[in-house]
């Protein structure tokens, strides 16, 4: 399995008791959807290694557990290491809602300057993530927030915004002449 193919889980923080469970932190947001969770990934030295283990408690975004055939020791090594999944159990959305992963490469028509671009990448900034829109080799930056986003067409790779006035003639001056 390739990190590629999949998504970030979350991490193991720390040890958790003396029977050699640990607290592993979901960062998904909706944990409880992963409650029947058996197993994951955990990145070793670059490489992607399954674990299995079960959650024996889950409080928000953290959850005990204990691995399977492993000592103590073992799952303490695994602290700090992060956790992954096939991208093929993330939870299907609808609507507007979407994985950042799932529109690269889509088509931005903003209601205003019409197409302007290929969406390249999600840039995940901590304040705000923002759509890399390229068009004839210029970039154009777009906030990712909800008023922002009008239409995510799956079927015809398309995602129909409307952007901050004056902010695509920033980037790529009035398109429309």
């Amino acid at each position: 399995m390739n990190i590629e193919d999949c998504f970030y889980l979350g991490r193991v923080t720390k040890p958790w008791g003396v029977k050699g469970q640990v607290m592993m932190f979901l960062d998904v947001d909706s944990p409880e959807e992963y409650l029947g969770l058996d197993s994951a990934f955990v990145e070793v030295k670059g490489q992607l290694v399954p674990y299995f283990f079960h959650i024996d408690n889950l409080n928000g975004n953290k959850a005990v557990v204990t691995f399977e055939d492993l000592t103590p020791e073992q799952v303490n090594a695994l602290v700090g290491h992060s956790l992954y999944l096939p991208l093929d159990l993330l939870p299907k959305l609808e609507g507007n809602k979407f994985y950042f992963h799932e529109v690269v490469g889509f088509r931005v028509i903003d209601d205003e300057k019409g197409d302007i671009g290929t969406l390249e990448q999600v840039i995940e900034y901590p304040a705000q993530p923002l759509f890399q829109i390229v068009k004839n080799g210029v970039e154009v930056l777009i906030p990712v927030i909800d008023e922002v986003i009008k239409k995510v067409d799956r079927e015809e790779k398309t995602l129909y915004i409307a952007a901050p006035n004056g902010l695509i003639d920033l980037y790529l001056g009035d398109i429309n002449n």
